[in-house]
């Protein structure tokens, strides 16, 4: 019996893309928190783990080099613009407190994706020595 990687670690390894991505954008948001005009940026995570569940798995093929490659990257697509609580003179949306709560909340979740997928990793691992 084969074993498939997608069915064994499920949804996990997406989300740990997201989270990932998540993380940069919440830096660069707490970076430019004084830059004037700056728009805070966030993703929805359920939506893009909903459609990570919800895609019917085609997959577009190149037949020639000289194509485009076509980006299916729902992580970029899902991209929104964070509303501020408390709006700046300057246009700056960057609210520094929310955007550091945020983003240990994220570094959390993220690290207990990894311990997740570890734990998953180590079973399979078993499962394969027969322990």
């Amino acid at each position: 019996m084969p074993l498939s990687f997608d069915s064994a670690l499920g949804i996990h390894v997406k989300a740990l893309e997201v989270r990932g991505k998540r993380t940069e954008l919440l830096a660069s948001n707490i970076a430019n928190a004084d830059t004037p005009g700056y728009k805070a940026r966030d993703i929805d995570f359920r939506a893009v783990l909903s459609n990570a569940r919800n895609q019917t798995g085609f997959h577009l093929r190149s037949t020639n080099e000289r194509h485009i490659a076509a980006g299916n990257d729902s992580v970029s697509s899902s991209l929104l613009y964070r509303v501020p609580l408390h709006p700046s003179l300057d246009g700056n949306t960057v609210d520094g407190q929310m955007e550091k709560a945020e983003f240990s909340e994220n570094a959390l979740r993220y690290q207990a994706s990894l311990t997740f997928l570890d734990r998953k990793f180590k079973g399979l691992i078993g499962a394969l020595k027969g322990e």
